[in-house]
């Protein structure tokens, strides 16, 4: 049977300790291009053991994260009492959807704990997508936008990389992180969006737009603004 030569297109998948190409990553990774596709990076740990089992999930017809929670239950592992960890780095944040059922899973099986780093976020004025992250976090689930360190942590352990290339991962200017660090606050927070995301279909030119007001300076943490530079420290003379 022929292949889809492209692995991203390929059925969804799910599997230990698999290594993706360093095209794919950057091109599922890189908050600067809208992609299609999510690719989920995850890591499990069970109990106290420091062994993390590292896979990927990608999706086509079924959601990244939908293919994951599946093949995991169906393991059987989570019926025990051994608590487990979870690690997503996911290139998208997940879809309204998504999150109504990775809340779920988490409700039927108390002893698994959730950290989702996002590249990303999707569709993030959909008010059902918002409502859905928003969730998530007040279940327990830790999510943050995803940083250098993140980025160089995926690279090492994800990525086929050539032998020498171990500290070449894809550098990402900061500016796309607090971009989308700010918006992730406004939907937790449950704040108006304060990043608009437009695309010139013609010539394919994404342009990213920050508008802010009064209810986001009030709200969204000083630390976030002082990091994004929207705000500068006060000054004070002896």
């Amino acid at each position: 049977m022929a292949q889809d030569p492209d692995p991203v297109r390929a059925q969804a998948l799910w599997c230990f300790r698999r290594r993706i190409e360093p095209w794919q990553f950057e091109a599922s990774f890189d908050p600067r291009q809208l992609r299609r596709e999510t690719c989920l990076l995850s890591e499990v740990q069970w109990g106290t053991s420091p062994r993390a089992w590292r896979g990927c999930s990608l999706n086509t017809a079924r959601h990244a994260e939908v293919s994951f929670m599946d093949r995991l239950t169906s393991e059987g592992r989570l019926r025990g009492p051994v608590r487990c960890s979870i690690t997503w780095f996911l290139s998208w944040s997940p879809c309204g959807a998504c999150a109504q059922a990775i809340g779920e899973f988490l409700r039927q099986h108390p002893n698994v704990s959730l950290v989702i780093y996002i590249a990303r976020l999707f569709w993030h004025v959909d008010e059902q997508n918002r409502q859905g992250l928003r969730d998530l976090v007040t279940r327990g689930v830790r999510m943050q936008v995803m940083s250098d360190p993140e980025f160089a942590h995926c690279w090492r352990n994800f990525v086929n990389y050539s032998p020498g290339q171990e500290a070449r991962w894809p550098q990402v200017p900061p500016v796309w992180t607090w971009l989308y660090s700010l918006e992730l606050h406004c939907i937790l927070l449950n704040l108006p969006p304060c990043l608009k995301i437009s695309r010139r279909h013609h010539n394919q030119l994404t342009f990213f737009q920050l508008i802010l007001q009064n209810c986001h300076y009030q709200a969204i943490p000083s630390p976030v603004l002082l990091a994004s530079g929207l705000i500068h420290p006060f000054v004070t003379w002896a």
